[in-house]
């Protein structure tokens, strides 16, 4: 066992003793450090934990800790584990430091295709829910069209469905309402339907069938969009997966050709 191997199970142990006794805080440790390591967050990371908790109250720095401490403790285990094995050099240190910082990025990838499904989403049921409401609005006023399609509206948009009706019911005739529930569901075309869905509310008998007859149209029309795009986004995945499979199987048999040749080379 070399000297270098000695010293790092050593301070291994040590570290672990001290933090098991509590003999340093370590949540002050990181506390302290939040300053420095908070140029690191990345720039929707707060806005991304909104969409997923719908929590005010969420405490992100809390979860960007947990992320670091779980990204240290990552590279830590690993060079421990390296020391013991004997594999104890600066290639495997590399790649321990790049499982630490893939284990770092991991919670904000998950946010992240978190956020894109829901937006794919909505993108594909927000044009058959106008279609539906389309219908409704033939028969009564924009907000009562509104208010019975909350049942059978898409599970997604009914909270905002139900914000959208009580700001109207508490008797807010601006376009505001409107605005907020596009901004709450921010896919394609999203604001101009709530603006025409506005204006067909504000509009007078005589040509309220000429503003159903464009926003069957403009309805129309996203819905021939999202089929196209669903066939894309099909044919994309399909794509993505090929090349996965591809780069998955080659980087593998790499990989081994290059600890093959680090083995018998014994760097």
């Amino acid at each position: 066992m070399s000297i270098t191997t000695i010293l790092v199970i050593t301070t291994a142990i040590f570290i672990f003793i001290v933090i098991y006794n509590k003999v340093v805080d370590t949540e002050s440790i990181l506390k302290q450090a939040n300053p420095y390591l908070h140029r690191l967050m990345e720039k929707d990371y707060e806005f991304l934990l909104r969409v997923k908790f719908k929590d005010s109250d969420i405490d992100s720095d809390k979860l960007y800790s947990i992320r670091i401490r779980n990204g240290l403790l990552t590279i830590a285990v690993g060079v421990f584990l390296l020391a013991i094995l004997g594999y104890f050099n600066y290639l495997y240190l590399i790649g321990v430091i790049v499982l630490g910082f893939l284990v770092y990025k991991s919670e904000y990838t998950k946010l992240r295709g978190y956020y894109r499904a829901r937006l794919s989403m909505m993108d594909a049921m927000l044009p058959y829910y106008l279609k539906s409401l389309e219908i409704l609005v033939q028969h009564y006023t924009v907000p009562v069209a509104l208010s019975r399609s909350i049942d059978t509206a898409p599970e997604i948009f009914r909270p905002g469905l139900r914000t959208l009706v009580a700001k109207i019911d508490a008797g807010d005739a601006s376009v505001q309402p409107y605005i907020d529930f596009a901004n709450e569901y921010p896919v394609r075309d999203s604001m101009r339907m709530m603006r025409l869905l506005y204006r067909l509310g504000l509009g007078s008998n005589q040509d309220k069938h000429e503003q159903i007859m464009m926003f069957s149209r403009t309805v129309s029309s996203l819905q021939n969009k999202a089929r196209d795009l669903k066939y894309k986004n099909r044919l994309e995945s399909i794509e993505k997966r090929t090349l996965i499979m591809l780069f998955s199987t080659g980087g593998g048999v790499l990989l081994i050709l290059f600890l093959s040749m680090t083995l018998l080379m014994n760097v």
